[in-house]
């Protein structure tokens, strides 16, 4: 199973295969084309509110890490988490944020949880 983050903002690679969004908003400066992004599956992305409370600097990343899971166990997001998974078993799947450190993000979160 290969599954990898990318910016976004970085063009396209060859060997990305599935190019999955994991951002529940769009990125900025980045057109539909440009990003040829394959799936956007927001029901599988940090709340609004989990988003907010951990780019406002009020607590660690373990605790986003752990709060995020938590979010990942709803029945819309597990059910959205398994599809990745399954596009992971066919071929490579690439998870695309906008976060400018995607090691200590939600899209860090996604690929323990997926490998």
């Amino acid at each position: 199973m290969s599954v990898r983050v990318r910016r976004v903002y970085d063009p396209p690679e060859p060997d990305d295969g599935v190019r999955v969004l994991v951002d529940r908003l769009w990125p900025r400066g980045v057109s539909k084309d440009a990003a040829r992004v394959d799936e956007w599956p927001k029901g599988m992305t940090p709340s609004t509110e989990l988003r907010r409370w951990y780019h406002a600097g009020e607590g660690s990343y373990e605790e986003f890490a752990r709060r995020y899971e938590a979010e990942l166990a709803t029945p819309e997001a597990a059910e959205l988490l398994s599809h990745v998974r399954d596009l992971a078993g066919a071929g490579p799947v690439t998870l695309l944020t906008a976060a400018k450190e995607p090691d200590r993000s939600h899209a860090a979160v996604l690929v323990r949880l997926l490998g």
